[in-house]
């Protein structure tokens, strides 16, 4: 399949904000993979979200380029009683951008509020006695049993333990923020705030970098730029102007037609964003018809080429994507083929359709929502467009703006009171490295990722991963765990790409892994 260009209709102009406080060198101008409809990193799994955060949220542990966890607002970690006490103590001078100190009650609440709606997190307090501060700088974990992969579930880069206050982290997990105060490099200026045009950060006067060399979020997250400026343009042609004219600095996700324009550029870089490849996924609607039956689920399948939903983001250039790719990020440990003979065996449309007429499916509308101004999304939608009506499929295509599909997802009414069926997303490389992370593979029905499908024996499997001796046996589980997902079609693994990112040469000291600001400094 030759690629399809998605880009979103209308040419978005720039915005011109007040730059008063910070001039010329000391402003970073950027364009991100898409408007931030929520700065609620805990309602939301939206990646814009969560990299959104990262420049204004600190975390207790830091994931480093290897996914080591290392200490970041904590100063360490003592475990006791046979491994069933953990007292993490916070490094000292730690202010949030109000000016007051954080204290370790905002670090339980934070916590409390996160592990509500995250897949690692409910595990963790699910082998949790008692979650309390001990006076103003210990946090102290009372465990049933040693639980090893504390750390790694404080530092998970996918939806992270972002540290607030305790005031804003008492929020009901299930209802959105409107404070965004937190403890980072930079502070988020609420007052300059544009929707579908201008986000606003400044630098934290009060932040104490962490030791250590910088590494993905671990280490020193030291800020050079005084005022970093999030430019929403949704024409992707304008913001290859502007990145060429310098009127921004970077520009996160160039489609694959102007990064050959940006790379003739000598004045621009173009390189991957990440070290390793995202997986993109088709997600079916477990809790309403038709997508209630594993059989209409199983139907799909055969017809599914993710070379194809590849070349739609990246273009026909094999080496630029994973057409093999399982439930776990490709290149990672806990990656392997099992089961995916059911992806990569001989592909056939009639034998999809077959297998759809033998399911009974009576013809009921099914909804695919998509966006039209984030690139791999709109891309990956347009192929499910056009691929399941040719199943058999009767397909209402709803498409909007990323934020509005990341409101709507939320919906688990049926398709004729405003719900879904289907939808495609991208992941973070790190964010489906294993069933910690993998927020799509829970299969705890109301309690899942959107989609809410419910496979206890996948639970238990999941249960079981924690538990495991070691690495070997951890690989282990998560072949069964891919083999029963790819049986219940948990989620449909659509391929992994390689994400592609450009910015002006003079920029120096970018972290690969996703748009980190700390660090970047201008040569």
């Amino acid at each position: 399949m030759r690629r399809r260009t998605f880009l979103a209709a209308g040419a978005a102009a720039l915005a011109a904000p007040s730059v008063g406080r910070a001039q010329g060198a000391r402003v970073l101008r950027m364009v991100p993979q898409a408007n931030v409809t929520s700065i609620d990193p805990i309602w939301t799994t939206a990646i814009v979200t969560r990299n959104h955060a990262y420049v204004v949220y600190d975390t207790l542990f830091g994931l480093d380029a290897d996914l080591r966890p290392q200490p970041q607002m904590a100063a360490g970690l003592k475990v006791e009683q046979d491994g069933r006490r953990v007292t993490i103590p916070l490094r000292a001078g730690l202010r949030f951008h109000d000016g007051t100190p954080v204290l370790a009650r905002d670090c339980v609440a934070s916590i409390r509020r996160w592990a509500a709606r995250n897949g690692f997190g409910q595990t963790l307090m699910a082998a949790t006695d008692e979650l309390a501060h001990d006076g103003d700088t210990d946090i102290v974990f009372r465990l049933k049993a040693p639980f090893p992969l504390l750390p790694q579930a404080l530092a998970s880069v996918s939806q992270p333990a972002f540290v607030m206050p305790e005031r804003v982290a008492q929020t009901d997990p299930y209802k959105q923020i409107t404070d965004a105060t937190g403890s980072g490099p930079f502070r988020w200026w609420a007052d300059e705030f544009n929707s579908g045009s201008l986000m606003v950060y400044e630098r934290h006067p009060g932040y104490v970098p962490a030791p250590g060399t910088p590494s993905l979020t671990a280490g020193g997250k030291v800020a050079h730029f005084d005022r970093i400026e999030w430019r929403i343009i949704a024409d992707g042609a304008t913001a290859a102007a502007a990145l060429q004219n310098g009127e921004i600095d970077w520009y996160e996700q160039p489609p694959p037609e102007l990064q050959q324009l940006l790379a003739r550029n000598r004045d621009i870089v173009v390189e991957g964003l990440d070290r390793l490849t995202n997986p993109a996924i088709l997600r079916m609607n477990h809790l309403q018809p038709p997508f209630d039956d594993v059989a209409v689920r199983r139907a799909v399948l055969p017809a599914i080429v993710q070379s194809d939903f590849m070349a739609a983001i990246v273009g026909d250039d094999p080496g630029a994507y994973d057409d093999r790719c399982g439930i776990f990020t490709p290149g990672t440990p806990m990656a392997s083929q099992v089961g995916l003979e059911a992806l990569t065996g001989p592909r056939s449309l009639e034998a999809a359709r077959a297998a759809l007429r033998a399911s009974g499916y009576d013809g009921a509308k099914i909804r695919l929502i998509g966006p039209t101004d984030l690139l791999a999304p709109a891309a990956l939608t347009q192929v499910a467009a056009d691929l399941l009506p040719r199943i058999g499929f009767n397909v209402d295509l709803a498409l909007s703006d990323w934020g509005t599909v990341i409101q709507r997802r939320v919906s688990r009414e049926p398709v004729e009171k405003g719900g879904w069926s289907v939808l495609l997303t991208t992941f973070s490389s790190f964010d489906n490295a294993d069933p910690a992370a993998l927020q799509p593979l829970r299969a705890s029905g109301p309690n899942a990722w959107f989609g809410w499908p419910s496979v206890p024996r996948l639970e238990a499997l999941r249960t079981a991963w924690f538990a495991a001796p070691d690495a070997e046996a951890r690989r282990a589980i998560c072949a069964d765990m891919q083999r029963i997902a790819l049986e219940e079609v948990v989620f449909v693994p659509v391929g992994s790409y390689r994400s592609m990112t450009s910015y002006r040469r003079d920029l120096t000291g970018r972290l690969p892994g996703f748009p980190i600001l700390w660090n970047l400094r201008r040569a």
